[in-house]
C-alpha cells in the first residue's frame, strides 16, 4: 500500500487524507493543532451566534473514522529532493512515497501589525476579537475600523469577504441592541474597488450595501502602519479606531520559503493543472501542492476558497490513482476555478457566484442567513460520516 504523507489539517488537508482513504492509500496527516477549524463559520463568534467549539472538529475523531493517521506537530523543514520531512517533536520524517502540501499561506507584515485582530488568522484570535466587542459594547459608544489587504505579487491571496461579513454581523448585533447609532462603522482597503472579482453587479449592490447601513468607506489608499488608535495611510491621513479588525493578504508559509521547493514571487508553491510540483526537466516529482499554499494560475479573478482547496484535494487522490495504475487520464484543477460564497449579514445574506461565463450576486433576505447555518452543520456532520455526502461537495 503506498504512503502518502500530508502537510496541513485545513479544507484541502483533510479534503484529500478522506478521498486518498477511499482508494485505499496510507495516509498519514501532519496538523499544528488538533482541531479542524470551520474559517467561513467563525464570523459568527465575535457576535456570540456561534462558541470556538461549534466552529472546530476535532481531527483525532476524524483520523478514527476516515482511517488515516494523525501527528499533531509543527513542520519545521522540507528536502523535497532527499523525501525528508523535520517536525518540531517528532524529528526527522521520511516514510512516504508522496507528499501533499496543504500547509495554507501565512500573511504579509504590516508595521504595527500587532495593533489589529484578524478573523482569517490564529482560530484563537476570533475570541479576542469577541471579548474587545463586548468590551466596547459595555463602553455604549466606538469607532470600529474592518479591513483587508493586497498582495501585489499574487492577486489571488487576497482574501476580503470574511471582513464584509464581520462587519455586517458586527452592525446587525449593534442594531439588536439598539445603540447602532452610538457606533461609527468604517471599511478600509488600499485597492480602488475592493471586490471588484466579484464583478460589476456585486461591486454596485456592496455600494448600495455599505450606504444603507452607515458604513464609511476609505478605498483607494495604501496602508502605511497601524497604531494602538487606528490606520495610518500613505497620503499620512488617518483613521481613527478603538477596535482595528484587518485580514493581511495571504504570502507563502515561511517553512515552504526555506524548501528547495520551486515556488512563484509571492512564495506559494508552482504546480501545473494536475497540482503536481515539477522539477527542473519539467517532470512531475513525488510532491503535490493544493490549497493555500499552492500558486494558482488562472483568470486575474480567480481566488483562493476552500472549496477549491477541496476540488484540488479531490483532484490529487484522482490523479495519484491513476499514476499508480498507469493510465494517462489527469484532471485539471483550473476548469472548476470559481468563486462561490454566501456572504453573511446576521439577518441574511447575498448569494455570490464568478467564472468565466458569469459574476452575479443575488440577494436573500433571511434565508440566506439560515443557508450559511445549514451548510455549516452539512460541512461539519458530512465529514463526520453522520450524513451523506452531496455530489461535489
Amino acid at each position: 500500500m503506498r504512503k502518502v504523507l500530508i502537510l496541513g489539517g485545513g479544507f484541502a488537508g483533510i479534503e484529500a487524507a478522506i478521498f486518498l482513504r477511499k482508494r485505499h492509500y496510507n495516509v498519514t496527516l501532519v496538523s499544528d493543532r488538533d482541531y479542524f477549524y470551520i474559517y467561513p463559520t467563525s464570523i459568527w463568534i465575535p457576535t456570540g451566534k456561534a462558541s470556538f467549539e461549534d466552529v472546530c472538529i476535532d481531527l483525532n475523531q476524524l483520523a478514527t473514522i476516515h482511517g488515516f493517521s494523525l501527528i499533531v506537530d509543527e513542520v519545521t523543514l522540507i528536502d523535497s529532493q532527499s523525501n525528508t520531512i523535520t517536525l518540531g517533536n517528532y524529528g526527522i520524517y521520511r516514510e512516504y512515497d508522496y507528499l501533499i502540501l496543504a500547509m495554507g499561506a501565512h500573511k504579509i507584515a504590516y508595521q504595527g501589525i500587532e495593533n489589529t485582530l484578524s478573523i482569517c488568522g490564529d482560530p484563537k484570535v476570533s475570541l479576542q476579537i469577541r471579548d474587545a466587542l463586548n468590551s466596547l459594547i459595555a463602553k455604549g459608544s466606538g469607532t470600529i475600523a474592518m479591513g483587508f489587504g493586497s498582495n501585489p505579487n499574487d492577486s489571488s491571496a487576497v482574501r476580503g469577504g470574511p471582513g464584509f461579513e464581520l462587519l455586517f454581523n458586527i452592525h446587525h448585533l449593534l442594531v439588536k441592541k439598539g445603540i447602532r447609532d452610538r457606533f461609527d462603522l468604517n471599511f478600509f482597503a488600499p485597492m480602488k474597488e475592493p471586490g471588484a472579482r466579484m464583478g460589476s453587479q456585486a461591486l454596485r449592490m456592496m455600494d448600495r450595501y455599505f450606504s444603507r447601513l452607515n458604513i464609511t468607506r476609505y478605498f483607494g489608499k495604501k496602508i502605511t502602519a497601524f497604531t494602538h488608535d487606528g490606520i495610518v495611510f500613505e497620503d499620512d491621513s488617518q483613521l481613527k479606531s478603538d477596535l482595528t479588525l484587518f485580514i493581511p493578504a495571504g504570502d507563502g508559509h515561511a517553512v515552504l520559503k526555506a524548501s528547495d521547493l520551486p515556488l512563484n514571487e509571492a512564495g506559494f508553491v508552482r504546480i501545473n493543472d494536475f497540482c503536481e510540483v515539477l522539477n527542473d526537466a519539467g517532470e512531475a516529482t513525488n510532491v503535490y501542492a493544493i490549497g493555500d499554499c499552492a500558486a494558482l494560475e488562472g483568470p486575474a479573478w480567480r481566488a483562493k476558497q476552500g472549496h477549491i482547496a477541496e476540488v484540488m484535494a479531490r483532484l490529487v487522490a484522482f490523479n495519484m490513482a491513476a499514476r499508480d495504475s498507469n493510465v494517462a487520464t489527469r484532471q485539471g484543477y483550473r476548469e472548476h476555478l470559481n468563486i462561490l460564497c454566501i456572504m453573511d449579514s446576521g439577518d441574511g445574506a447575498a448569494f455570490v457566484y464568478r467564472d468565466d461565463k458569469r459574476a452575479l450576486m443575488i440577494p436573500l433576505p433571511v434565508v440566506g442567513h439560515w443557508m450559511k447555518k445549514g451548510w455549516g452543520a452539512y460541512c461539519r456532520y458530512s465529514k463526520l460520516g453522520k450524513i451523506p455526502r452531496l455530489p461535489g461537495l
